[in-house]
């Protein structure tokens, strides 16, 4: 049996955990980040606004963790986004290809009937420590 290795991220850049779980998990080379709704990590309560705003808020908490793991968003290989409502897709979107600029990862997105602190859009990653310079030796 193999024995696999394992670290927790933790980070005061992004909100704590609201429940039983890590931000992410490092193991193996890759870095599985919990999903992120828009809460910021100085006030600890949700961002007000719309699903731009929170987006915003989000892909940062994200950046955060991903940052506190080695990686950046050029690392992200998969992403999960939750939507309350598919109406606020567009604009989801726009934030988010912001981030994923370049040879953006593979997602899905899904319309989720309520999320935790009632947010607009939560978003969860998966990343390859070193992905993004392993591409650019290609």
């Amino acid at each position: 049996m193999t024995d696999h290795m394992t670290s927790i991220v933790r980070t005061t850049a992004a909100p704590a955990a609201i429940g039983p779980y890590s931000q992410a998990v490092i193991a193996n080379g890759m870095v599985w980040c919990s999903g992120q709704v828009a809460i910021n990590p100085s006030t600890g309560t949700l961002v007000p606004g719309d699903v731009t705003d929170q987006t915003i808020q989000v892909l940062a908490n994200l950046a955060a963790v991903l940052a506190a793991a080695g990686c950046d968003a050029r690392d992200v290989v998969k992403c999960t986004v939750y939507l309350r409502s598919m109406d606020d897709f567009a604009a989801m979107n726009a934030e988010y290809a912001k981030m994923f600029t370049q040879d953006p990862p593979a997602r899905a997105t899904v319309e989720a009937s309520r999320l935790p602190k009632d947010a607009l859009v939560e978003i969860d990653c998966v990343a390859l420590i070193g992905h993004a310079r392993r591409l650019s030796h290609r």
